[in-house]
């Protein structure tokens, strides 16, 4: 199997705990340079990745002619300068989502890419939940007739405000719309399309909170309508999806056990049963047809990467385009004008 030499831009604990795992178990990525100046990141890139080199200037991972792919993961502000470097230096890239801070940034990287004939995706994982993975099956067998209303949260319950880049409103790509709302768009748009109509209401409800941290979305399509939600103090934890049709219903509690398993240390490739959640958050199909509990479809976090990988040596089709990618930035735009101008704004570029 050709090896691909990957350089990691990033090592915080984004990378370390949700990207390296994942990394690991796709046979042919090889991590050759990890790019941190942290001491305890230093340690754990040490750790991960014995056979590595841990790197303090970003210039010698991208004059390195062994390196082929670059995997950007650092605070979502310095996304578009390190993707654009190491596409200028010819290498394959894949950034740690959102792709960037805005459309204008996002459609700049896309160019370049394309002229360069450079792969460039984005880790938009959450598409390969098991829960959305579900939902899309029961929407592509038509069990729900014409659907008419989908509902989706990400909801924690964290009323404490970290020392964190992602809690300063000064830098871009703060807040929860581009955290967890990166991911609620993409699963949205991945399943329906891109939206006619956007509203938004977005709030800070923590005490000293100086970003968003509360946001409602609606996306409207033609007879449908999405409601996106996601919130940092929400203690009982409602529904995970919603979906309301013509025929019946699907209602699905729970949260992808992926997240969990990683933090735990598993590997995927370890285990035979990765990304299977138990019956006990199973969702509920309730139709004219029939009333029954649907087993949920597993999860599995290694498809994007190995998809990249694929990309690279086979010239496989990707699955996370990057304009895919700038939509949903676009989409973050315009439901921060939308709760701005307090209406409804159509989607356009």
């Amino acid at each position: 199997m050709k090896q691909v030499n990957i350089g990691l831009a990033g090592y915080g604990s984004g990378g370390r705990i949700y990207n390296a795992p994942i990394i690991k178990s796709i046979e042919g990525f090889s991590v050759q340079q990890i790019l941190t100046s942290n001491p305890e990141n230093i340690r754990w890139a040490k750790k991960d990745f014995t056979q590595a080199t841990v790197v303090s200037n970003y210039e010698d991972m991208l004059k390195d002619p062994e390196i082929e792919l670059v995997i950007v993961l650092l605070p979502n502000f310095l996304h578009y300068e390190f993707a654009k470097k190491a596409l200028q230096a010819g290498k394959h890239v894949v950034v740690e989502k959102p792709f960037t801070t805005s459309y204008k940034e996002a459609e700049e990287l896309i160019e370049l890419a394309r002229t360069k004939d450079l792969i460039l995706s984005v880790n938009h994982n959450r598409r390969w939940d098991s829960d959305i993975r579900t939902v899309k099956k029961i929407i592509s067998e038509g069990l729900l007739g014409r659907l008419v209303e989908y509902e989706a949260h990400f909801d924690r319950f964290r009323n404490n405000i970290k020392d964190s880049w992602k809690e300063k409103p000064e830098l871009p790509g703060s807040g929860i719309l581009y955290d967890l709302g990166s991911h609620l768009i993409d699963q949205a748009l991945s399943t329906f399309g891109n939206p006619k109509e956007i509203f938004a209401d977005i709030r800070q409800q923590r005490d000293g909170a100086h970003v968003p941290d509360n946001f409602e979305l609606l996306l409207f399509y033609p007879y449908l309508k999405v409601t996106l939600k996601a919130g940092t103090l929400v203690k009982e934890k409602g529904a995970t999806y919603s979906l309301l049709g013509t025929r019946g219903s699907f209602v699905k509690y729970g949260a992808d056990v992926q997240e969990e398993a990683i933090k735990k240390g598993k590997i995927p490739n370890q285990d035979p049963n990765w990304g299977e959640e138990p019956d006990n958050i199973w969702g509920k199909l309730n139709t004219l047809d029939e009333d029954k509990v649907i087993k949920s479809e597993p999860g599995d976090y290694r498809i994007p990467y190995q998809n990249v990988y694929n990309a690279i040596i086979q010239k496989e089709s990707l699955l996370v385009t990057p304009q895919q990618a700038a939509d949903v930035v676009r989409v973050i735009e315009l439901a921060q004008q939308s709760n701005k101008e307090k209406r409804v704004v159509p989607f356009d570029y």
